[in-house]
């Protein structure tokens, strides 16, 4: 059987922010156990000029929706982006799983030589074809902003490994 864009791009998007939770959760509980409110990881950045976390929990779930919706020729849900709290963050990974959910892998097939333009930075556009999109573009940043988002977990002292990354809930400590 081949690979569509439909089986590669929901599972990968859907056990993406499905371990990202799986994070954030065990962010939660390391808060909890060292007395301090989870809100404080909401701030946390490597580099003055760097997005902070909240900013990464915001593109990784927008590359999901967004890749997904474009890669489906269809219109992707609006988030605010106005999440200030670790509960906020955490219920927007929910949402986006919430509605990757509602797409059936058909809604991408087919769609590999299908244009798409797309926004890069403030004031540029690029443009790929679906299946380039998907493999050079939409997969590799929900990638980078969700291990940057662990990456910043886990130099706070959240007892995070390999497996939580990659098998999320799954991973056995």
């Amino acid at each position: 059987m081949s690979i569509t864009l439909g089986s590669a791009a929901l599972p990968t998007f859907t056990t993406a922010l499905s371990n990202l939770a799986h994070l954030m959760d065990k962010a939660e509980a390391n808060a909890t156990e060292r007395k301090f409110n989870p809100d404080v990881f909401c701030t946390l950045r490597f580099a003055p000029d760097m997005l902070p976390f909240t900013a990464q929990i915001r593109i990784a779930c927008d590359a999901a929706k967004n890749g997904t919706a474009r890669l489906a020729g269809i219109e992707a849900p609006k988030f605010e982006d106005n999440e200030t709290t670790f509960a906020e963050l955490k219920a927007r990974v929910a949402k986006t799983l919430a509605w990757l959910a509602t797409v059936q892998p058909s809604q991408l097939d087919g769609r590999e030589a299908v244009e798409i333009t797309f926004p890069v930075g403030r004031d540029a556009t690029r443009t790929m074809t679906g299946q380039a999109y998907l493999l050079h573009w939409a997969i590799p940043n929900i990638f980078f902003h969700v291990t940057t988002a662990y990456d910043l977990l886990r130099q706070a002292g959240v007892p995070l490994g390999k497996a939580d990354y990659l098998v999320g809930p799954s991973a056995t400590r």
